[in-house]
C-alpha cells in the first residue's frame, strides 16, 4: 500500500483548512469528556457534570501546553533560543517543527489534575484515574492522525508484509539522509513536466547553490502534494523507489489507545483505591510504548540512543520506573475506596 492521504480533512482557502491532527484533538477531548462524565455519574464522588467540563478544560490546556514543551525539552530544546522575523517568532511556538510530545502532554496533564484538585477539592490521586482512564482514547484518535498525515513512520518492514505501508513523506529526509537517492526521483518530475536533465542540475547543485537547493525542496513537496490530491501518475512512479514501512501508528493507536482503554476500563469495574488505575496506566502504558517504538523509526535528527534505544523508550523506562514507585505508595496511602462502575454503590473519598 501506499500512503495517499490529504492531511487536510476540508480544504477552505489555500493552506486554511480543517485538519485531521486538530480534529484528533477534538474527538479526544470529546471522548474523555464522555468517559469522565459517566464514570463520574456512577462513582457519586462528588464530580458534577458542570465539574467535569471544567476539568476537560483544564487538562486540554495542560496537553497542549505540556505535549509542546515537553517535545522541545526532550527532543529538540535547540527550539528555546531559535527566533524568525516572521509569525509565531519563537521557535517554541512554531507548533509545525517538531510538534508534540505524548510524555510531556503526560506531565501537563498532571499538573493540570493538580490545579483542579486546589480549586475543586475533589481527590487528586482519583482525577489521575479519571485521566487515565479517559486519555488513551485521546491517544488512539491522535495515532490515527500521525498516520494520516504521514508522520511518526516506522521501521522496513520484511518482505512481503501484507500491511506494511510506503510513505511518499519518505522523500523530505532524502536530502539529508540519502542525497545518493534523490537523483532517482528523475522519473518522477518527469510526470509533473519538469525535465529529468534539469532535475539532475538542481540536485547536483544543491548544496552550493541556494536557488537550486530550493528548486529541489519546492519540487519535493509537490510530489507529496500531488500524491495526497490522487495523481496517480506521480504515485505511480514514486512508488517503486520508496521503502515499505511498519504502520507503526496503527499499532501505536491500538495498543498505546484501545487496547490501553479497554484493560484500565474493565480495572475499574471493581472497587478501588485512588491511584490504583493512574498507577497501572503509567507501568502499562510505558511497556506498551517500549515495546511498539522497536517498530517506529526514530527521530531523525536524534537518532538512536544509548543501548540502541530510541529518546521515546528511554522516557518510558523513566515512567516505568515512577509508575512502580507511585503504584506502592498510593496503594498504602489510602484507606479509601472508590466505588468500581460495575456496582450501585456509594463509597466516598476524602480530600488528600
Amino acid at each position: 500500500m501506499l500512503h495517499d492521504f490529504d492531511p487536510v480533512l476540508l480544504h477552505i482557502s489555500g493552506d486554511i483548512g480543517i485538519r485531521w491532527y486538530g480534529l484528533s484533538y477534538i474527538l479526544g477531548f470529546i471522548a474523555a469528556y464522555l468517559i469522565i462524565g459517566w464514570l463520574a455519574d456512577r462513582q457519586k464522588q462528588g464530580m458534577t457534570l458542570d465539574m467535569v467540563s471544567d476539568l476537560i478544560t483544564y487538562l486540554a490546556l495542560g496537553t497542549i501546553i505540556g505535549g509542546r514543551l515537553g517535545y522541545v525539552f526532550f527532543y529538540s530544546p535547540d527550539l528555546l533560543t531559535k527566533f524568525k522575523p516572521e509569525f509565531p517568532y519563537w521557535g517554541v511556538l512554531a507548533v509545525n517543527e517538531g510538534g508534540m510530545a505524548s510524555h510531556g502532554g503526560m506531565i501537563g496533564i498532571v499538573i493540570a489534575s493538580w490545579l483542579f484538585f486546589r480549586k475543586s477539592g475533589i481527590n487528586f490521586t482519583y482525577l489521575l484515574d479519571l485521566c487515565a482512564v479517559g486519555g488513551p482514547i485521546g491517544v488512539f484518535f491522535g495515532r490515527i492522525a500521525n498516520f494520516i498525515n504521514g508522520e511518526l513512520v516506522g521501521r522496513a518492514a520484511p518482505e512481503g508484509l501484507p500491511w506494511a505501508v510506503k510513505f511518499p513523506t519518505d522523500i523530505y529526509l532524502w536530502s539529508k539522509r540519502e542525497p545518493e537517492k534523490m537523483g532517482s526521483l528523475s522519473t518522477v518530475v518527469e510526470k509533473m513536466n519538469i525535465n529529468p536533465t534539469q532535475w539532475l542540475d538542481w540536485v547536483q547543485k544543491m548544496n552550493t547553490d541556494i536557488v537550486a537547493r530550493e528548486h529541489v525542496l519546492n519540487t519535493v513537496n509537490n510530489i507529496v502534494v500531488q500524491i495526497q490530491s490522487g495523481n496517480t501518475v506521480v504515485r505511480d512512479a514514486l512508488g517503486p523507489l520508496l521503502i515499505a514501512r511498519h504502520p507503526s501508528q496503527i499499532y501505536a493507536a491500538l495498543l498505546e489507545g484501545l487496547f490501553l482503554f479497554i484493560i484500565l476500563f474493565f480495572l475499574w469495574r471493581k472497587p478501588r483505591r485512588p491511584g490504583f488505575i493512574a498507577g497501572s496506566f503509567l507501568i502499562l502504558y510505558s511497556l506498551v510504548r517500549i515495546s511498539d517504538e522497536y517498530f517506529r523509526m526514530p527521530d531523525d535528527h536524534l537518532g538512536f540512543q544509548m543501548l540502541g534505544l530510541t529518546r521515546g523508550q528511554w522516557l518510558s523506562i523513566i515512567m516505568l520506573v515512577l509508575g512502580i514507585v507511585f503504584s506502592f505508595v498510593w496503594a498504602r496511602s489510602s484507606a479509601f475506596i472508590v466505588q468500581g462502575w460495575g456496582r450501585m454503590q456509594s463509597i466516598k473519598i476524602g480530600r488528600k
